[in-house]
């Protein structure tokens, strides 16, 4: 089955480029590297040519809100245009787990606009919400930090691996549109300012980590329900420990 992943080379997107071929698909990473862009349309028709799934984990290269939005609505326009012209099958996206719920957050309002465009494209989807990954964990931190202190929220939490994220994204590129949204997390959930501490902690980095429930997570307040899933995600196998001890940097 031909397979093309948008954002094939980023992050999420290489992760499930190889698992696909590994499990015998033809897997096409589509990215402006590879000289597809979507925010253009330039090389999106020859490469969804006879393709059966979409997978589409592509993300901005700008977070500032009117960026960010225009980003997802205009790739996200072309991407699905090109998509219904090409007779895909499937199409799949990545977005995060309560982008509905944060007040003052341009990201996730912008996952929403995307999550929308999906849902009345009347093509076959299953949208894909994550909680953040672990990798992300410094950028957290840096968000916060002033001087040697890291003022971080201390919301619940419940970060993933992204290979966990990668091997969820092929298992649904594989089943059957669900015509709806999942949720993926990871094993432990705990405050955020927790994880973070032992971010740091475990790579030496002597900033103090200052829970604070007032702390704002680039631009938004959160409470205990913002960045974690409801009732039956799907659990990713990866513990945070595991996890560090074998990321890059420990």
């Amino acid at each position: 089955m031909k397979i093309v992943v948008i954002g094939g080379s980023g992050l999420i997107g290489s992760k499930t480029v190889d698992r696909l071929r590994t499990r015998g698909h033809e897997a096409i990473a589509a990215s402006p590297r590879t000289g597809v862009d979507t925010l253009s349309g330039k090389g999106l028709p020859e490469a969804l040519a006879n393709a059966q799934v979409v997978v589409d984990v592509a993300n901005s290269p700008s977070f500032e809100d009117r960026a960010v939005l225009a980003f997802f609505e205009t790739s996200g326009r072309n991407l699905l245009a090109a998509e219904t012209a090409a007779g895909v099958a499937h199409h799949v996206a990545l977005s995060v787990v309560g982008a509905d719920r944060p007040p003052g957050n341009g990201y996730f309002r912008a996952k929403v606009a995307q999550e929308k465009l999906i849902e009345r494209s009347g093509i076959p989807y299953t949208i894909v919400r994550s909680t953040q990954f672990f990798e992300f964990l410094g950028g957290i931190a840096q968000e916060g930090t002033v001087g040697a202190t890291a003022r971080v929220s201390s919301a619940l939490f419940q970060p993933i691996a992204s290979d966990d994220v990668a091997d969820a994204m092929t298992d649904v590129a594989l089943a059957a549109p669900a015509n709806g949204k999942l949720e993926i997390a990871g094993p432990e959930r705990a405050g955020l300012d927790r994880f973070v501490r032992r971010f740091l902690a475990a790579r030496k980095d002597p900033r103090e980590v200052v829970a604070d429930a007032d702390a704002l997570y680039f631009g938004a307040k959160l409470d205990d329900r913002s960045l974690v899933p409801g009732d039956a995600p799907r659990i990713g196998a990866t513990r945070f420990e595991d996890w560090l001890a074998r990321a890059p940097g420990h």
